[in-house]
């Protein structure tokens, strides 16, 4: 058993050094003219610049190729040409310790220099560290509408609590305070004169004026002034419930200078707030169509577009707090709690916690927050070029899901040291460029500036008259260059020979048009012409364009691959003649890494199903007649050996019913209840497993089978019947013979009842003269 798991292992490990198990180098070659267009390529294209490799009127494109195929063609590998990636570190100034300097340091290296070739990844690596006592600006946005009037009175005792959570974080703590309530126009605040002045409840005495945002204190180190300037502050009102926080943090956002916000600190907007937030478009309800401009506008403290600019978008204001480095703490009341932690997930760099009804736990809660926010450190870029791609790989003790955009560390503890490979791909030629890597919510920056390597450093002999070239030209990466006057691949043709004939029956192919009709025969070789989208035909004979591959999704090869003479030549990872497929079987899996299960084949990632089953994958079949039918004479022959498959019961079923206890996948069951041939009632469960007419059986050993007749009973009841029955019919027929009876009866009367009789004499009737006596009557 050893030796055959060591077999098995030596195996997997020849099978990656082969490259089996690694992406396949392919070279994507369309208009190769010179060693740059093959470098431009593509990362796996390299050029071949050894004096004689192509044969005479063959193209030089055949020198661009991936290093194995040049090598095999018999390009040697000291004549290869493959430009490099380079990596210059400029400044990498130590991370600190601790804050004792006046600009500490927590990302290294600051200044990186690359030069890249297009398609060709290049990794280096990015080291962070807390610092110990790190400045902390801490801006304090309260809602002051009237259902936070119990919460303010708690807030203007909150001022020395609050500095001496913040003492325990760093000695280096400053505090800042802002009030908002909303825009003050209808529908959101009571417009009356008198209500604008006091919004409160008549009874409040203390009550400021309707207002949309207030700067109240600048950054402060001074708790006593805190606790001067909140304690100013009273109550106000507005109408509806959502408030207008999100001009509030905007304006804090970009008003640097009027908030205090130090350059090297940690800068935290602490929301408090029981209510949601109105955001872009509900302006429109007061009639303000002004999108907001992302602009400072506070003059003597307050915010004085409140009116006349709708409410910034949400993606707005996450741009401006990325970007000025500030991370959001919203402590919210439980109702609203929902409402801002759907808010974290589109604002980076904040945390959500759930204040008491009377705000008393808030000092906690922002510690708590505090503790979240700057243990997870998220790496991330701003203004990357047009096709730069960058990928981060966490190198910690916690990493979070790491994403192309960002590479988290989670739990990072202050002084802890962690690290981040960076991965930068550069897809096309490119100007010189920069970008920047940070930490979210960190001032610290490394500053990338980019380059690209397009072109060959060839080391060519600088003189004009190379043999190679017939003394007419020089070698440019192994092509001639042909000085005036001379023309053709080794420069041996001049312009006025006069064996035009044959040069141009060279740039014919199987004798038909010259280079197709899309280039100029010169030299008898092919220069061909530009099609009409600006690209170049190429080929020996300007036979191939890169324009007319199939389409998958009205794009060129499913923009999966690239067009090369017509035909597509697919990226990695996917297949087909417009590269529509995708090389993959994840679409068609189901748990136990079934295809499909096991009723149809994968292609293009979906399963094409057998019969009547239906896709995505194969699992229900359409049509299909019920199971607990077909399967009952294999059911009455598996578990009672008898019916119409009793003879041949494992040949006809064994395929189709597993009757033993079978390990596959079980798709679903079903309880079956059927007569067999015998008229007993058989139950059995039908596990659908994996495959087509594929089943496990579990059969109860017991059947209903009804009792035989009682033949006595049969014959004696037959005969009662039939002579009731009789007996019925006569009185039937009796009855029938009497009601005619009687109707005719009736019938008879009736008319006897309509007659009329009368005593006449009949006038022609006389009676007798003779009277005959007959002497023996005697009258008895």
């Amino acid at each position: 058993m050893e030796n055959c798991l060591l077999f098995l292992l030596l195996m997997l490990m020849a099978t990656h050094q082969h490259g089996l198990c690694q992406q396949e180098e392919v070279c994507f070659k369309s208009m190769i003219n010179s060693c740059g267009d093959c470098i431009r390529s593509g990362q796996y294209c390299v050029w071949c610049k050894q004096l004689n490799f192509t044969k005479a009127g063959e193209q030089e494109a055949v020198r661009c190729d991936t290093k194995a195929q040049l090598m095999k063609k018999g390009c040697k590998r000291e004549e290869i040409i493959s430009p490099n990636n380079t990596l210059e570190i400029v400044k990498n100034v130590p991370l600190s310790v601790s804050f004792i300097q006046q600009e500490p340091v927590q990302l290294s290296p600051q200044e990186i220099n690359l030069k890249l070739r297009p398609g060709l990844p290049t990794t280096f690596r990015v080291s962070f560290k807390r610092v110990q006592g790190y400045p902390v600006d801490l801006y304090y946005l309260m809602d002051l509408s009237y259902s936070m009037k119990d919460d303010l009175a708690n807030v203007k005792e909150l001022g020395q609590d609050l500095f001496a959570a913040l003492n325990e974080i760093t000695e280096n703590a400053r505090i800042g305070f802002g009030a908002f309530v909303d825009k003050t126009v209808l529908p959101y605040t009571n417009t009356n004169k008198e209500k604008l002045l006091k919004p409160c409840d008549e009874n409040d005495q203390q009550c400021q004026a309707a207002f949309g945002y207030r700067h109240v204190l600048s950054m402060t180190p001074d708790k006593n002034t805190f606790k001067t300037k909140v304690t100013q502050e009273f109550i106000s009102g507005n109408l509806d419930s959502p408030e207008g926080s999100l001009d509030a943090m905007m304006q804090a956002a970009v008003c640097g200078d009027r908030i205090g916000w130090s350059n090297s600190s940690t800068r935290l907007i602490v929301l408090t707030t029981d209510a949601g937030f109105h955001m872009a478009g509900d302006g429109k309800l007061a009639g303000i169509l002004e999108p907001n401009d992302e602009q400072c506008h506070i003059e003597n403290s307050l915010y004085t577009n409140s009116n006349e600019m709708d409410y910034p978008s949400v993606g707005q204001l996450a741009m401006q707090l990325e970007k000025n480095n500030i991370q959001m703490i919203f402590a919210v009341t439980e109702n609203v709690a929902n409402v801002y932690k759907q808010l974290t997930k589109m604002i980076p760099k904040s945390e959500v916690g759930v204040l008491s009804s009377d705000s008393k736990n808030v000092v906690e809660l922002i510690k708590s927050a505090y503790n979240r926010l700057s243990s997870k450190v998220t790496m991330t870029h701003d203004n990357l070029p047009e096709h730069v791609r960058v990928v981060y790989t966490p190198d910690c003790d916690a990493a979070g899901t790491a994403g192309d955009s960002k590479g988290i560390c989670d739990n990072v503890r202050v002084g802890q040291e962690i690290y981040f490979n960076v991965t930068v791909t550069v897809d096309s030629c490119i100007k010189d460029n920069s970008f920047t890597i940070r930490p979210l919510g960190i001032k610290d920056t490394l500053t990338v500036t980019l380059s690209t390597n397009c072109e060959c450093q060839c080391e060519d002999p600088q003189h004009s008259s190379h043999p190679h070239c017939k003394g007419k030209g020089k070698v440019n990466c192994g092509i001639c260059s042909c000085s005036e006057g001379s023309i053709g691949q080794f420069c041996e043709c001049s312009i006025g020979d006069k064996d035009e004939r044959t040069l141009r029956a060279s740039c014919q192919r199987h004798n038909g048009t010259e280079c197709e009709g899309r280039g100029d025969c010169v030299c008898g070789r092919c220069q061909c012409h530009t099609t009409e989208s600006g690209n170049s035909y190429h080929g020996d004979f300007c036979e191939c364009d890169d324009e007319h591959c199939e389409k998958f999704q009205n794009k060129q090869c499913g923009g999966n691959g690239k067009c090369n003479c017509g035909r597509c030549e697919c990226f990695s990872g996917y297949k087909g003649s417009a590269c529509q497929c995708k090389v993959s079987e994840e679409g068609c899996q189901i748990l136990n890494n079934t295809v499909c299960f096991g009723r149809g084949t994968c292609k293009c990632n979906r399963c094409e199903c057998k019969g009547g089953y239906q896709q995505p994958r194969c699992q229900t079949c359409l049509g299909c007649p019920d199971p607990c039918l077909t399967k009952l004479n294999c059911i009455e022959c598996l578990g009672f050996e008898s019916g119409p498959f009793k003879k041949n019961c494992s040949v006809a079923c064994s395929k189709s019913i597993h009757h033993e206890m079978v390990d596959q996948f079980t798709i679903q069951s079903k309880k079956c209840n059927q007569k067999d041939t015998g008229g007993c009632w058989i139950r059995f469960k039908l596990d659908q497993l994996v495959g087509e007419d594929n089943y496990k059986a579990e059969i109860l050993k017991q059947r209903d089978c009804p009792e035989p007749p009682s033949v006595i009973a049969i014959i004696g009841g037959s005969i009662a019947s039939v002579a009731l029955i009789g007996i019925l019919l006569l009185m039937l027929i009796k009855l029938l013979i009497y009601m005619k009876d009687v109707k005719e009866f009736k019938k008879f009367e009736n008319e006897k009842k309509k007659s009329k009789w009368a005593e006449a004499d009949n006038p022609l009737f006389e009676k007798a003269t003779t009277t005959v006596s007959n002497p023996t009557f005697t009258g008895e």
